[in-house]
């Protein structure tokens, strides 16, 4: 018997599935998050269903949405009251699944922008939060500042009309609560960037100065923008996602989410109008985030970007396929141990070489099903945040870069397969720049790291041209097994 999931059929669901325990009639919303993809919902909206059910109900969510490809999203959320099914799964195989209940309403911007304004203005809504990708910020990765080149925002940015990005709703409603004497919400990123808080303060200041300068002075002095560290692996949702979810567990879901079990969040404990009790739902509220964010960042999302070009290169499609190849591992390995971590500050708490093999142990896990491509996405805004950092301190400590070099050639080599008619399909909003510079390489080899937006003044250095050069070469002549095999055999005595 298949139950199609909505809130009058919670009841009826299998032992096998948990489902809320709390009046989700009772519950009113507190928290306004953009972006409410697979990440949010394995993620910020778990912690915030335990909240839930630890009886405080004042903390539900309304989601918004601001992308076109948004609106199936709304589609699933109205179908099913904001409920979906959450499985995870442990490295060792097991499953469990939820009905996560904290999603309370769902508004897709582009029909109703001023529900949006509306729920943004409300006194009741403390918090905002964020998962608008690493590139959503328009914060250039070469200079710091402010460079939005996406549709939405440029548009915003005249002040005429309703808003239509991201930046230019939190304006709108930043501006009327100021007027109104109504305090300012918190605005929360969950994204995985550097300072993540400082970015997102940056990005929105920036933005409102454009127009109104007594505004972005007033949210420069009255809006906490926390830093955030998260962790979790959620896959893509695919039709075989339901299927399982359909057959396993006997549920009808148009938006089920499937993850990794594990489960991290630390955050610096920085909102003024309150928050839900996080300390007793598992997050950890910290004064400084930054140890953890480095970690995560350095080790996780690079390593996720260090082992997808070369694992693509040599032919796999799934991460886990890769993490249990001994030659992969040993390439992992070295670049976390020996160029990855010296740049890393102490984190309270967590031993660095056991964090290195935790990692390789969970994306290890064939029960994920997680995708090399998936970790691809948008890498001219990802490779500057995660690896490039590494890069840069080893280059100035004279440190080595051998890894980070033959990611980076790696890199180009995947993007070169997308320069003919019948070649690959790049995901990236930088994709035509890159295929030009990359195309530059046949006559003039390290021409792509003379690509300001990702590389700055990086592409400079002889040192990394040099060793750039040499692992492209050796890359295309002797491809990935070759050149793995010498980098992680150890040396000869």
């Amino acid at each position: 018997m298949v139950t199609r999931l909505g809130s009058t059929t919670l009841r009826t669901l299998g032992p096998r599935v948990q489902v809320p325990t709390y009046d989700r009639d009772a519950v009113r919303v507190g928290v306004v998050h953009f972006g409410v993809g697979g990440f949010h919902r394995s993620h910020e909206a778990v912690y915030l269903d335990a909240a839930l059910a630890g009886g405080d109900l004042g903390w539900g969510v309304c989601g918004v949405g601001v992308l076109a490809q948004d609106a199936s999203a709304h589609d699933a959320a109205s179908a099913q009251d904001g409920l979906y099914t959450l499985v995870t799964t442990a490295p060792d195989g097991t499953r469990e699944a939820r009905v996560v209940g904290s999603l309370v309403r769902y508004i897709f911007a582009p029909d109703d922008p001023s529900a949006v304004t509306a729920v943004l203005t409300a006194p009741e809504t403390r918090i905002v939060s964020l998962t608008i990708t690493e590139g959503g910020y328009s914060i250039s990765d070469a200079t710091g500042l402010f460079d939005p080149r996406d549709e939405l925002t440029l548009s915003d940015l005249d002040g005429i009309g309703e808003p239509r990005s991201v930046l230019g709703h939190l304006t709108k409603a930043l501006r009327q609560r100021r007027t109104r004497n109504i305090p300012p919400f918190t605005v929360l990123s969950c994204d995985n960037v550097q300072g993540n808080g400082r970015v997102a303060r940056t990005a929105l200041t920036s933005f409102a100065r454009v127009s109104d300068p007594d505004l972005a002075d007033w949210i420069e002095d009255h809006v906490a923008f926390p830093c955030s560290m998260v962790d979790r692996i959620p896959p893509v949702t695919t039709d075989e996602t339901r299927r399982e979810v359909r057959e396993e567990y006997g549920i009808e879901d148009r938006w089920p989410v499937r993850s990794e079990s594990y489960l991290q969040w630390v955050v610096e404990d920085d909102f003024p109008l309150g928050r839900p009790d996080l300390g007793a739902v598992g997050v950890q509220l910290v004064p400084d985030v930054e140890p953890y964010e480095l970690m995560k960042l350095r080790m996780l999302n690079a390593s996720h970007q260090a082992m997808s070009y070369l694992g693509i290169l040599d032919g796999r499609t799934w991460v886990h396929d890769v993490c249990q190849d001994p030659l992969f591992v040993g390439f992992l390995h070295r670049y976390m141990d020996v160029e990855a971590v010296p740049t890393l500050r102490p984190v309270p708490g967590i031993d660095l070489g056991a964090y290195g093999n935790e990692l390789i142990e969970r994306f290890a896990s064939e029960a994920v099903k997680d995708t090399l491509e998936r970790q691809v996405v948008d890498a001219s805004d990802r490779l500057p945040k995660f690896l490039l950092p590494v890069l840069r301190h080893q280059l100035e400590a004279g440190g080595p870069i051998a890894c980070c070099a033959l990611v980076l050639a790696a890199w180009s080599l995947y993007l070169e397969t997308g320069l003919g008619e019948q070649g690959r399909v790049i995901v990236d909003r930088r994709r035509d720049e890159l295929l030009e510079a990359v195309a530059a390489e046949t006559v003039s080899p390290g021409a792509l790291l003379g690509y300001a937006p990702v590389f700055g003044d990086l592409g400079t250095d002889a040192r990394l041209h040099d060793a750039y050069v040499a692992a492209r070469a050796g890359l295309q002549a002797r491809g990935v097994r070759a050149v793995l095999t010498d980098l992680v055999a150890p040396p000869r005595t």
